[in-house]
């Protein structure tokens, strides 16, 4: 005689109601809403309290019911031009912690950097988030702001008039580098420039012509087209062809690059060469870098971008962040001092 399928198999469980985890939770059917929604406006206690209840009772919050009732989903988008870049990730972990605090999940996109990329993955998450940070873009303004008048958006190193914007200020790091430089004697200062598209590479490089400038120490800028280490390591004959006895990088990534490159040509920094980088990420070697609060910038892009869902306005916020030198083992005396 076969086996009787099992009724259980075929039985599908009752849905947990909302109302039933807030009598077992003993808190009002709004404050299990809140939980789910809007967790800052509660005490952490009374937060972890109803979330256990809700785990043990087996209840999840319906997300399809709710964007239909409300007109949004409770997702948000992050898009990213490179995540391989160590720069990257502290954003989109502060990016992700900040939404879940919230009471949002985050979606991440990686351009690989094309701005081509950019504008279709937020074309393509657009119906299924309510907005989006955009971390350092490619693209061009005008696609920017169309962008924007289909989606909420925050930007996270573009300054465009408009849109909310986090913006790390690397310019007094950078022209700390500069005269750092000039204090330990050197007078021949290259500048290797990142993506010829970012915005932080304008403002970085132009910071450093100023203070060059200023201090009356001759500059040279080399392009390396991408913040990579190979490429790092492939501007190095360059780098030495113009004769400067030091370089300022675009970013750590290029940096740690050069020093490899100039190790395999036996030149020693910084006795021979001194090399300063930038966004202070972890690596080898130590560098002497302008710091960059980078995971600051995501939390910050996150509150305003929440902050613009729930008011339904856009405003025109601009939040600057600071950068300093940090002296490390990259960057010593001229050899004639």
């Amino acid at each position: 005689m076969a086996d009787e399928p099992m009724e259980s198999q075929n039985t599908k469980l009752p849905r947990v109601t909302i109302q039933e985890v807030a009598r077992e939770a003993g808190v009002d059917r709004s404050t299990v809403s809140r939980v789910f929604n809007q967790p800052g406006l509660l005490r952490e206690k009374t937060v972890l309290r109803v979330k256990s209840v809700a785990r043990r009772l087996g209840y999840s919050p319906n997300s399809a019911a709710r964007a239909l009732r409300t007109g949004r989903n409770e997702n948000i988008a992050l898009i990213v031009p490179d995540l391989t870049n160590p720069f990257m990730p502290p954003i989109a972990l502060a990016v992700q912690k900040e939404a879940a605090k919230l009471g949002y999940c985050v979606f991440i996109g990686n351009a690989d950097e094309d701005p081509s990329h950019e504008e279709d993955l937020l074309l393509r998450f657009s119906d299924q988030v309510s907005g989006a940070v955009l971390a350092s873009p490619r693209s061009d303004q005008a696609t920017i702001e169309s962008l924007a008048r289909i989606i909420p958006l925050v930007l996270i190193n573009r300054d465009i008039l408009g849109i909310p914007r986090v913006l790390i200020d690397a310019g007094l790091g950078m022209a700390e580098a500069v005269k750092h430089l000039a204090t330990l004697g050197h007078t021949h200062v290259v500048y290797v420039s990142g993506p010829p598209h970012s915005w932080s590479n304008e403002q970085r490089r132009m910071s450093v012509e100023e203070a060059a400038k200023a201090l009356k120490i001759k500059l040279n800028v080399v392009s390396a087209g991408t913040a990579s280490f190979s490429s790092g390591i492939s501007v190095v004959d360059e780098l030495l062809a113009v004769g400067a006895s030091a370089c300022i990088a675009f970013d750590d990534v290029l940096a740690q690059g050069i020093c490899q490159g100039l190790e395999e040509r036996d030149v020693n920094v910084p006795r021979d060469f001194s090399v300063i980088g930038c966004d202070d990420v972890m690596g080898f070697p130590r560098l002497t870098t302008v710091s960059s609060p980078s995971a600051n910038a995501g939390q910050k892009a996150v509150e305003m971008l929440i902050s613009t869902l729930l008011s339904g306005l856009s405003p025109d916020t601009r939040l600057v962040l600071d950068t300093d030198l940090l002296l490390r083992n990259t960057a010593g005396p001229h050899k004639s001092k």
